[in-house]
């Protein structure tokens, strides 16, 4: 029996609170961090802030703290309480006198909405009344009517100096400098500084690495910007998708792409083209076939070959969809790619208007099951019941055992620091993870790794092992609980040592879509056993299924596709007589 460690234990002890500062600390921290190993980069101004910054108070750091930790960049003065903080008045005029936040002025014209959102309806009311001459609008008036009028009625200036005598409101400053400082340290747009307070209260725990082995993510200034700029115009994106036209979005596409878009650096390739994806697919579900192929054509990363043949295609571009279709054929990146260039080569070359695709084809010549119809919305559960009652052992397997074999024989690979793509102590992966470069860097160390694992013994002894040290330690392969490691060493058991090291070099290929796909059910007995893709009538078998089985069939491993028809309950009692004999 495995005793596992608890990760919430005596030897790893977490506070239940945090300290009254606890930011101070973390923030602190990050601009240390940047400064050790991105000083390089900094221009004038983030190095001026990063100066200015350790001049001040630290209820004056903590102040200004706070007020780049929030989502608004303005705020009412007489609302900022924080009780840390004990001299309020004099810490505000700290961070004015030094420029940290800026009172009320005509530079934030274009950002009224945000100032006049600070107030409620009956507030914006009272300032109605201070008008010249007063204006006494309807108390039933709707907020969003109000403020409107306010702004078609009345310039800045004046309503600045008005809300300005009713109550001081500031704006934080130094917003684009304190954004690249977290920008450099996680690396991201997506991580912020709650992943200092989910460690520190135990939420997750992170691998350890030595900060001197941690690699620096960007090399020069341009890595920076670039990578950055992509991130904000996919934010862009998602805000203004809701407001414009597809029309005006794609021309806001091209003249960016035009202007800033083209000679990106190397690191915001991944990005940036991830990017193209996004837009495209929103144009081509707004019917903008022309727009969206055009941008698909700035990219070759899967899906974006599939849809251009589509709508090459749809646009009557046969012989150019052909060619492509012989393209993709050749250098399939991925599954889906593989079966669709098939299914629709024979589709344009055939001329047929329905062809029967190659997963359409194996789920119709699977074998099939009978499942009483109670469990229509649970069709795996009532299959795992429907072996249990033939005598077999199961359990739903899925990717996760895969997964979970892979994170754990591979563990310090993995996490290697020596491979250069740790860059902060947060990371839950290599940045490389998802990329094809994962399996060049390591092939060397993973292929060593499945030599010295040469025996079944060996691999459970690795596993185990790996599974007892970083028990409850956050990785994306590996699931916490008691019974996962059991799903693990059930499946080494029953696979040969040579199907299970090509099952794992097949999945460090393609990280981001061989790690999917996996039959639903894990079915054995003393005997046989089987991986089995469970399949409700009305399911459908996608091209990563498809490819599991056909890898799995290659190489001996026993797996199948098997679909579910639903037993009525008539017939379900003439089964239960039958069993019991009555």
């Amino acid at each position: 029996m495995i005793v596992l460690p608890d990760p919430f234990g005596q030897n790893n002890e977490f506070p239940t609170d945090l300290p009254p500062k606890y930011y101070h600390e973390y923030f602190n921290y990050v601009l240390d961090f940047v400064k050790r190993r991105y000083f390089h980069v900094l221009n004038a101004e983030e190095e001026t802030f990063l100066r200015d910054y350790e001049g001040l108070s630290e209820d004056a750091q903590c102040l200004f703290i706070r007020f780049s930790n929030r989502s608004k960049s303005f705020f009412r003065v007489e609302t900022i309480s924080y009780s840390e903080i004990t001299d309020m008045p004099a810490v505000l005029t700290e961070l004015l006198e030094n420029h940290f936040i800026e009172s009320l002025c005509g530079a934030h014209t274009s950002r009224f909405s945000e100032i006049i959102d600070l107030f409620t309806k009956p507030e914006l009311l009272a300032v109605t009344k201070l008008l010249e001459p007063p204006v006494m609008p309807s108390k039933s008036i709707k907020k969003p009517d109000l403020v409107r009028w306010l702004l078609h009625e009345y310039d800045f200036s004046t309503l600045c100096e008005i809300i300005s005598e009713l109550e001081p409101v500031v704006k934080v400053a130094y917003e684009a400098e304190v954004m690249l400082m977290k920008f450099l340290f996680f690396g991201n747009r997506h991580a912020d500084m709650t992943e200092f307070v989910i460690r520190d209260l135990g939420h997750v725990r992170f691998q350890n690495f030595d900060e001197q082995h941690l690699a620096v993510q960007f090399d020069t200034r341009k890595d920076v910007d670039d990578t950055l700029m992509v991130s904000l115009m996919k934010e862009t994106f998602d805000l203004i998708k809701q407001e414009q036209p597809p029309e005006d979005i794609y021309d806001w596409f091209m003249n960016w792409h035009t202007s800033s878009g083209t000679g990106l650096s190397p690191k915001a390739a991944a990005s940036f083209n991830a990017f193209i994806l996004r837009v495209s697919a929103w144009l081509e579900r707004k019917k903008m076939l022309s727009q969206a192929l055009t941008i698909y054509q700035l990219t070759n990363d899967a899906p974006a070959r599939e849809r251009r043949v589509r709508l090459l295609f749809n646009l009557g571009e046969i012989e150019e969809a052909l060619a492509l279709c012989e393209e993709i054929a050749e250098s399939p990146q991925n599954a889906d790619e593989r079966f669709f260039s098939l299914d629709f080569y024979e589709k344009i070359k055939n001329k047929k208007t329905r062809v029967i695709k190659r997963t359409t084809q194996a789920l119709k010549a699977a074998e099939a099951i009978e499942v009483p119809v109670m469990y229509r919305f649970r069709v795996e559960y009532g299959a795992l019941e429907h072996y249990r009652a033939l005598g077999y052992q199961a359990f739903f397997s899925e990717n996760e055992p895969w997964r979970s074999l892979f994170g754990l024989l591979f563990w310090d690979i993995i996490y290697d620091t020596n491979v250069q793509t740790i860059h902060n102590p947060f990371q839950r992966i290599p940045s490389d993870f998802f990329m094809p470069d994962f399996y060049f860097k390591r092939e060397n160390q993973l292929k060593e790794r499945l030599t010295a694992a040469s025996t079944r013994e060996v691999i459970n002894e690795i596993v185990t092992q790996t599974f007892v040290d970083h028990y409850g330690v956050t990785n994306v392969l590996v699931p916490w609980y008691e019974g996962a490691l059991e799903k693990v060493l059930t499946l080494t058991s029953l696979l040969t040592v040579q199907q299970m090291h090509l099952v794992l070099l097949e999945m460090a290929l393609n990280l981001r879509e061989n790690t999917r796909g996996f039959p639903d059910l894990l079915v054995w007995n003393e005997n046989e056993y089987a991986f089995i893709e469970i399949k409700s009538p009305t399911d459908h078998l996608s091209s990563r299924q498809l490819h599991w089985q056909h890898f799995f069939r290659e190489h001996g491993v026993q797996s199948r596709i098997v679909r579910v028809n639903w037993l009525k309950d008539a017939d379900q009692l003439m089964v239960n007589e039958a069993t019991t004999g009555r």
